[in-house]
């Protein structure tokens, strides 16, 4: 009964965010700052409107490393019944694929010929970043076919809006056709932070599995005060780190202060094992926090009060036009002390509209953009719905001219009087011919009684 409700909460959680992708306020705009970033591909979103507010290469095509246990948490948690009670058996042949790999582990080999509960096997796989739970779970839910287990992923990818997303494993070690994009990541952890146990397990430090002395550390330094010593943020939770040569560093993210929430997601900052150790993903993540949390806000772009433009009336007596206003009041994150000229509104509507009208009649759209001081470019931040300000009556004198001038003017009204007209011509024709001939007869008949 749980697992049937589980999926039809994903399906339901599937489409209130699509719907809500839809709706974006804006999917474009990218504010500059001062920030020095290392990643190569960095997607800011504030997650309570789901406006963008920064954003670099965040559609080209990357390996995600161990970003991927993020779908990975998704496919398992969708599809095992109980997580606290269900018992899966621990296969040393299922841990063998991952010999020689390198693979980051979470001693679930401790427990090979015994079960672990699946919620251990969800805290071995994102707070160490186990390449071994993650395999054990695949295993599990594939019925014994790892396989099957990524078919799962790769369709709730699509599900989920995905466009340049493939996954081969579901740990992440690299493979040439296992990329994603920081854009559909953001879509994949977006949607993963509305399951259970997701947020609190990915903001795990340390966590102690059943029967285990030793403790699972979290990867993450930026949420581990203990551990994570100057890359350590305190405004940030969750969510899960990866890493590959290939992969580079690769982070997603989270922080939250003053009534305000990012998700931050980074993919392919400088690493090279030995050489390169740096945690870069982690420096760009809290900077761009930083930067976010001070220096934007939540503001009034467009009221429903204040109008945009006038729009042609036609068929009112007395009213040559009615003012457009917006469906609704508009809000979006923009820059704190932004100038108001900062601010584009474009409005596409009809030449004019007919009569009648009621108030609130959606006649058009407008289109709110940002055009920073100094900058040519334009990014939309909203788009809105344009509506008549009040009702506007129909005059039926004006609406019955209208209706003769519109017949007047239509292409069947011309062919009908085109052929009356020939009738007519026709009539006159054969009325003249008869009249001719009607008089040679007279002149005739006359001549003859002469």
């Amino acid at each position: 009964m749980r697992y049937k409700s589980i999926k039809i909460l994903s399906i339901f959680l599937v489409l209130i965010i699509m719907a809500i992708s839809a709706v974006l306020p804006g999917s474009a705009v990218s504010y500059s700052n001062d920030v020095k970033t290392q990643s190569d591909s960095i997607l800011l979103v504030n997650m309570d409107s789901g406006q963008v507010v920064f954003e670099k290469d965040a559609d080209s095509k990357r390996y995600p490393a161990s970003t991927t246990k993020i779908m990975t948490y998704i496919i398992a948690v969708e599809n095992i019944d109980d997580l606290e009670n269900t018992r899966i058996p621990i296969k040393q042949s299922v841990l063998d694929v991952l010999e020689g790999t390198g693979s980051s582990l979470a001693n679930v080999a401790n427990h090979v010929g015994k079960t672990m509960s699946a919620i251990d096997l969800l805290y071995s796989m994102m707070v160490p970043s186990g390449n071994d739970a993650a395999v054990v779970l695949a295993d599990y839910v594939g019925n014994g076919n790892t396989g099957n287990f990524v078919k799962m992923m790769n369709e709730k990818a699509k599900k989920l809006g995905c466009e340049n997303t493939h996954f081969e494993n579901p740990d992440g070690l690299h493979n040439s056709n296992h990329y994603t994009t920081a854009r559909d990541l953001y879509k994949i952890t977006s949607y993963a932070l509305t399951l259970p146990k997701f947020s609190e397990i990915s903001d795990t430090c340390t966590y102690y599995c059943e029967d285990e002395e030793y403790p699972l550390i979290t990867t993450n330094y930026l949420i581990d005060q203990n551990r994570g010593g100057d890359y350590y943020y305190m405004y940030a939770k969750g969510v899960k780190t990866g890493t590959t040569n290939e992969a580079g560093r690769c982070l997603v993210t989270t922080a939250s202060a003053d009534g305000y929430s990012y998700i931050a997601v980074l993919l392919h900052a400088p690493y090279k094992e030995g050489e390169i150790e740096d945690y870069g993903t982690m420096t760009d993540a809290a900077d761009l926090f930083r930067w976010a949390l001070t220096s934007l806000e939540l503001d009034t772009v467009a009221t429903s009060s204040m109008p945009v433009c006038e729009e042609k009336v036609n068929l009112a007596w007395g009213r040559k036009s009615v003012q457009l206003t917006p469906e609704k009041n508009l809000s979006a994150i923009v820059p704190k002390n932004y100038n108001k000229d900062n601010i584009i509104t474009e409005y596409d509507v009809p030449e004019s509209v007919d009569a009648p009208l009621e108030k609130g009649t959606v006649v058009g759209k407008a289109t709110i953009y940002y055009k920073e001081d100094g900058s040519d470019t334009k990014q939309v931040l909203a788009s809105v719905n344009l509506v008549s300000s009040e009702k506007i009556e129909r005059s039926g004198i004006l609406y019955v001219f209208n209706v003769i001038g519109t017949v007047i003017q239509s292409y069947w009204f011309i062919i009908l009087i085109g052929i009356i007209i020939l009738i007519v011509l026709l009539y006159f024709i054969i009325s003249k011919i008869n009249n001719h001939r009607g008089r040679k007869k007279r002149k005739v008949k006359n001549y003859r009684n002469f």
